[in-house]
């Protein structure tokens, strides 16, 4: 797809891209199309996910997703003149540096996120995910002295509130063989896995070759460690032939990779960091609607109090940000 140019940059004082303020003025159709598609696409990816749990173990599914984002993302890279032939392997740190992203984001993160479905809802998971900024927040201040105002704890204490609501109510209601305290411990794993992956890209060593080259390889090593995993955990290869499987891992690897990552990209160049992460926000509402919908999910007082009341958390938590951050 053709990309606009991104908004002026200026450089802070560590290096970081800082978002000038003519990067978040006007209603840009392409910054206003990526936001919306962000939202719907990852929302709808929960889902997805849950249908795929069934006669292919979970660490094969994971596996072939991002086997087949990575055929995609090397040729969306090298369509868009962002990979070239005769440099197609990176320098040896920045090898490095995707291994790792390929480790935490797309290995170990969805090996839990699998499992974690298995015992809740998408819908949930996803509300859990929202609370990403939180860890990003911490491992950020930690790692890369960005700064965390007073704001910003309260709005994650407020999300945090919303979703103990939720997890109670998910206990209440789960059916009969349901873990849902280790669906919970799995989601705040995968959590962690993902922050990592991210403060990784966030890294001054990631920002040496174009997104796409950093995700073709980080994908790539990404499925490598899946297959090991599966291999470790269910043995051969199992893939199911049906339609609906390979309709569901064509969505997730294309469509819930290939096409997202790139289009979020995007609105960090063209709206900063903050502005952006409120596609996150909007998240979790599309995936419980399609939970709603497809799942039977059922809401009550408590669970409507506990999704309000993440959601106006991470509202309060990013509109507290360093818009400079």
């Amino acid at each position: 797809m053709s990309l606009p140019s991104p908004a002026r940059l200026r450089h802070s004082e560590n290096g970081h891209a800082v978002m000038g303020e003519t990067g978040t003025k006007g209603a840009n159709p392409a910054v206003v199309t990526a936001f919306a598609l962000t939202a719907l696409v990852w929302g709808s990816t929960w889902l997805v996910i849950k249908g795929q749990i069934g006669p292919v173990p979970a660490s094969w599914s994971i596996t072939w997703r991002f086997a087949g984002a990575a055929v995609g993302m090397f040729a969306l890279g090298l369509l868009r003149g962002d990979i070239r032939i005769g440099a197609l392997v990176p320098e040896r740190r920045v090898l490095v540096q995707a291994g790792l992203i390929g480790l935490s984001l797309f290995c170990c993160n969805f090996q839990f996120v699998y499992r974690a479905e298995s015992h809740l809802t998408s819908g949930l998971v996803a509300v859990v995910f929202a609370l990403l900024i939180l860890p990003n927040a911490v491992f950020g201040r930690l790692f890369l002295g960005t700064r965390v105002t007073g704001g910003f704890i309260l709005g994650s204490l407020i999300a945090g509130a919303g979703i103990v609501l939720l997890m109670i109510h998910e206990y209440r209601a789960a059916p009969a063989g349901s873990d849902v305290p280790l669906g919970a411990a799995m989601s705040v794993a995968a959590l962690l896995c993902a922050s990592v992956g991210n403060l990784l890209q966030a890294a001054p060593v990631a920002r040496r070759i174009p997104a796409a080259h950093l995700l073709a390889w980080a994908f790539l090593i990404g499925a490598i460690a899946d297959a090991a995993v599966a291999f470790a955990l269910s043995g051969a290869p199992v893939f199911d032939p049906s339609p609906a499987y390979v309709g569901s891992v064509a969505y997730l690897a294309f469509i819930g990779s290939v096409l997202t990552f790139p289009l979020y990209n995007l609105l960090l160049r063209e709206m900063g960091p903050g502005p952006a992460a409120y596609s996150g926000v909007l998240v979790p509402v599309v995936a419980m609607l399609l939970s709603t919908l497809f799942e039977g999910y059922r809401w009550s007082g408590l669970n409507v109090a506990g999704a309000l009341l993440s959601l106006a958390g991470l509202v309060v938590a990013l509109k507290a940000r360093s818009p400079s951050r």
